[in-house]
């Protein structure tokens, strides 16, 4: 049976959502396996001292671990609390009985509905499910894709936490949605930018693979190091907007590195093939003589599928919030 996405299993999350609220709607169907029991006892709601339950699992939201807020996390922290306040918990979280401590829970979602619940001194409703890891996982991939997009770089921290956790790759691509150029895309960043970086930047919501790849090529080429780095955002506003910080970051260490005059960059990968790159635009010119005339004729003759592709994996992880 082909591997389901999360687009496809995106249901079991309304179904989540919808178990404490009193929806008559029919429950979405789902073949998956894996997440047969978040379907099975959604009966299993009960309020819990938050007292008791614990973190668990990759950390998938950036502002629960970065040195700087994001940019209206307090906020919109305050309204919830207020929301919850006013009208009571609408949706439950999800946690499973620790696996070391009876009596106590671990969280898989909802740490921020945790969170205003204990700041409040009341109970947190949660939906209490038996669940290995691998589906704890997937249910928190679910979430994520029924709720708010993670940002490029918290796709590309909450990739590398799951690794960091003992996974494989292939469970990281199924919890992402991702291609495997996708995945590769991610890693590239998380590999080359510190964590201290990263940190002190933010979750950037409106900045996508682009700037970020740019950053990783500045610490690739040795352009910028990490006490550089640390040291520019040093001297921002703590206030500054996550995206800003990142774009202040790039041009100041851009200023650093001397450009051609010209603004033209050139480079010859293989023999026949010029690649010219300016401001403006990238081109690219192929001969059709010489050693490599029959490359070129293939080329030409596949270039619009090739294009059309690298496109495909290029929007994979480039949503049209990230962007």
């Amino acid at each position: 049976m082909a591997r389901k996405t999360l687009r496809d299993m995106s249901g079991i999350a309304s179904t989540i959502a919808r178990s404490g609220t009193g929806n008559t709607e029919k429950t979405p169907k789902t073949s998956a396996p894996a997440l047969g029991a978040l379907q099975g006892s959604l009966a299993s709601i009960r309020e819990i001292d938050p007292n008791l339950i614990d973190d668990w699992g990759p950390v998938d939201r950036l502002d629960e671990f970065t040195a700087v807020n994001s940019d209206d996390d307090d906020q919109s922290l305050e309204a919830l609390k207020t929301s919850i306040q006013d009208g009571g918990q609408q949706v439950p979280i999800l946690v499973r009985r620790s696996k070391t401590t009876d009596g106590r829970y671990e969280a898989i979602y909802g740490r921020r509905r945790l969170k205003a619940c204990r700041e409040l001194g009341i109970k947190v409703r949660a939906n209490v499910q038996d669940l290995d890891d691998a589906t704890a996982l997937l249910a928190k991939g679910l979430e994520n894709a029924a709720r708010r997009n993670l940002s490029f770089y918290e796709k590309a921290r909450f990739a590398e936490a799951i690794q960091n956790a003992g996974h494989d790759t292939a469970t990281v691509r199924q919890v992402l949605n991702l291609s495997a150029s996708g995945l590769s895309h991610l890693t590239k960043v998380t590999q080359n930018i510190p964590t201290k970086v990263g940190d002190q930047i933010g979750a950037a919501p409106k900045s996508g693979r682009p700037r970020w790849t740019e950053l990783a090529e500045l610490f690739i080429a040795k352009k910028l190091t990490d006490k550089a780095a640390l040291g520019i955002l040093a001297k921002m506003a703590p206030e500054m907007p996550s995206d800003d910080r990142l774009e202040t970051l790039i041009k100041e260490a851009t200023k650093r590195v001397p450009r051609p005059n010209s603004g033209l960059a050139e480079v010859t990968p293989i023999d026949g093939v010029t690649i010219k790159s300016s401001r403006g635009a990238v081109s690219m010119s192929v001969k059709k003589t010489g050693t490599n005339a029959a490359f070129a004729n293939w080329l030409d003759n596949n270039l619009t599928e090739i294009i059309k592709k690298s496109y495909a994996e290029f929007t994979a992880v480039n949503s049209s919030d990230d962007t």
